[in-house]
């Protein structure tokens, strides 16, 4: 046979293996016949898993660079198969016109597809433009470096990437780009090894910095909570909605979302009880980690915890950040 003239969206041979796939698709089973929305369509890892089980996939995705992957798909899968360009944080929107929706799959921050273009300036491991927008519109990481006051810049490493050294960090992102602007990624990559220096064996001195300067650029936690408030929306009684996330502040934004018990004060058993809303979600499941097979073949499947919960009858909730513990830069307007 040929070389394969479209590209190849399998989980074995595409660019990009989606984590948790086995426990992804039991939490959305049965899936035959059901119609299931695959918010961050990426490579269509996720969305090639759901069809083979028998689903009808609306996938969306606002990385243009996909498009390749989706009319592979289109193709395959003719008729039970459509892409939406667009913001998994309009997803009810986006996905309306297609039908009453079964299931909604989130694969929330980047993709090791992307890390892996160079010139999309993701990785602190790739020489690159210090770009990381996902959409390849509005500010980029190259902006902010290099327009942010020293201050401003502690902070936004601090409130989105959790570095305690950002002081140090900002400090000498500063005096670096007197010099001249800092425009790739190995040239911050250095800057911040030299701020805080490296031990052997622990994680890159710039990962916390880069995951902070990608959260900023396309303002992740913000279109995380509007997708999350998005599937409350679209999603009837019955319908399922899972989050698969990469580290501990966007888990805890979907742990509070599906529990807001989780975040606010505790009840003294001696006062009065304060009764609660009624519930948006319903079953929810235990967070789910990656087994020990899946870790051996995919080490990026190591930091992936995934949520899950059923749709209740409760009307939806307009969109509040109030008790999900969305990080706040401090000094922010």
């Amino acid at each position: 046979m040929g070389k394969r003239s479209m590209p190849d969206t399998s989980q074995t041979a595409g660019p990009h293996v989606p984590v948790l796939m086995d426990e992804v698709l039991a939490a959305l089973s049965p899936l035959a016949g059901k119609r299931i929305v695959d918010g961050t369509f990426g490579a269509g890892g996720y969305s090639r898993a759901l069809l083979e089980a028998g689903a009808i996939v609306i996938a969306i995705d606002r990385d243009p660079s996909v498009q390749p992957f989706a009319d592979a798909l289109m193709a395959e899968f003719e008729g039970r198969f459509m892409f939406v360009p667009g913001t998994f944080s309009g997803l009810d929107t986006l996905a309306s016109e297609h039908g009453p929706i079964d299931g909604v799959v989130l694969d929330i921050g980047v993709s090791s597809m992307q890390l892996d273009q160079a010139e999309r300036g993701f990785s602190f491991m790739r020489e690159g433009p210090l770009d990381m927008r996902m959409s390849g519109q509005g500010e980029s990481a190259a902006d902010l470096v290099n327009g942010l006051e020293g201050e401003a810049l502690a902070n936004l490493l601090y409130a989105f990437g959790e570095e305690r050294k950002s002081r140090r960090i900002a400090q000498f992102i500063v005096a670096a780009r007197e010099t001249a602007p800092i425009a790739t990624t190995l040239e911050l990559a250095r800057i911040i090894e030299k701020a805080i220096g490296r031990k052997p064996g622990d994680p890159h001195p710039a990962t916390r910095s880069f995951q902070a300067l990608r959260i900023a650029v396309n303002a992740e936690f913000d279109q995380l909570v509007e997708a999350l408030f998005a599937a409350e929306r679209l999603l009837a009684e019955g319908g399922r909605l899972v989050v698969v996330t990469f580290h501990s502040l966007e888990d805890r934004i979907v742990k509070r979302f599906f529990d807001p018990d989780k975040g606010g004060p505790a009840q003294s058993r001696h006062m009065p009880q304060v009764e609660t809303e009624a519930r948006r979600w319903v079953e929810v499941a235990k967070a789910r980690k990656a087994g020990e097979a899946e870790l051996s073949g995919n080490p990026r499947a190591r930091s992936a915890t995934l949520r899950a919960a059923s749709r209740s009858a409760a009307p939806s909730r307009p969109v509040k950040l109030d008790g999900l513990g969305v990080p706040q830069i401090r000094g922010a307007a």
